[in-house]
């Protein structure tokens, strides 16, 4: 899905900017928040966010422009690892866990865009 939402261009804070527009952006959809910057030994989770019965992990990425790749593909293989190790480490404290997949919150300019389900974990 691909749709405008409202993105900071103030260098300071982006990164913070950019979490709150994909949190406010997943809320309307339909989302709801669990947790935000879940961090652990292994690494971080930008949003962890309850879509029905089932729990998403959400990274968020911000590119000025499509140079290099882009945000979505900025996604590198070590940091989806990173992304798995620390929500297998969340969902610890769940006696049966639910089902879950990994989203990624891609903008570029003024253009967002909400991949689901896109990274397999083992």
């Amino acid at each position: 899905m691909i749709s405008s939402c409202k993105i900071s261009t103030d260098k300071q804070g982006i990164g913070s900017q950019a979490e709150e527009d994909a949190l406010q952006f997943l809320l309307r959809n339909g989302l709801n928040l669990l947790e935000r910057n879940y961090r652990c030994r292994f690494g971080e989770i930008d949003l962890i966010m309850q879509d029905g019965d089932e729990l998403v992990f959400v990274e968020v990425r911000k590119r000025k422009n499509m140079d290099f790749g882009g945000a979505a593909q900025s996604v590198s293989y070590a940091k989806q690892s990173r992304l798995i190790k620390t929500a297998k480490h969340f969902l610890m404290k769940y006696r049966h866990p639910p089902a879950c997949r990994f989203d990624v919150i891609a903008m570029e300019g003024d253009k967002c865009q909400w991949l689901k389900n896109v990274i397999e974990a083992e």
